[in-house]
């Protein structure tokens, strides 16, 4: 059971939040370099990338809201967990600070996961395994809980199936970051509601 006293600060923990996203840019960059595979060679920035990354966030705010809406006992402890562990670092913190973690977010895990990892995969396997083992060690990585994993692990499933999709990093980019920065907001906003 969390208490109510926070153990780092909200910027404390955005200042961190950022530092660890970024340094996976560096990571994905550094690891695609050594591996030949460009973390951002499928990038292409575009209008149509970023508004197909954006729609491609609703079919994920839509298995959230249904998700909520089960009576499931693992899918209330995970929206529990995210609430005690996650809602309560970013307390009080700034939209736009939140916008920017979210972002970044997005732009380092993406850069490393779908970037290097997958089109590593695909290139030496198939784009299958692609998708599925960087979906996996992505689920590793959010392992807060079995759920959690579970969790990122479909998410990183549905991630990888975008950039097969449209062949832009850009989309799987802004569909992660757009949904970290709305749950986010939910999450911090329900927190700042609660009683104390």
């Amino acid at each position: 059971m969390a208490s109510g006293k926070q153990w780092i600060s909200a910027n404390q923990a955005a200042n961190l939040a950022l530092l660890f996203e970024g340094g996976l840019v560096g990571i994905a960059l550094g690891l695609g370099w050594l591996l030949d595979t460009p973390a951002f060679a499928l990038f292409q920035l575009s209008g149509a990338g970023v508004i197909q990354g954006v729609l491609a966030t609703l079919p994920l705010l839509l298995l959230v809201l249904c998700a909520a809406a089960l009576d499931f006992r693992p899918v209330e402890r995970l929206f529990r967990l995210s609430q005690e562990r996650i809602s309560r670092l970013f307390r009080g913190t700034p939209l736009l600070t939140l916008a920017l973690v979210a972002g970044i977010a997005g732009l380092g895990e993406e850069a490393l996961f779908r970037g290097v990892i997958q089109t590593l995969l695909a290139t030496h396997l198939n784009a299958l395994s692609g998708v599925l083992i960087a979906a996996v060690l992505f689920g590793l990585v959010h392992s807060l809980s079995l759920a959690y994993a579970i969790s990122a692990t479909l998410i990183g499933i549905y991630l990888g199936w975008l950039l097969l999709c449209f062949d832009n990093l850009l989309v799987p980019i802004m569909t992660h970051s757009l949904y970290d920065f709305i749950v986010l907001v939910v999450l911090v906003k329900r927190d700042n509601d609660a009683p104390c």
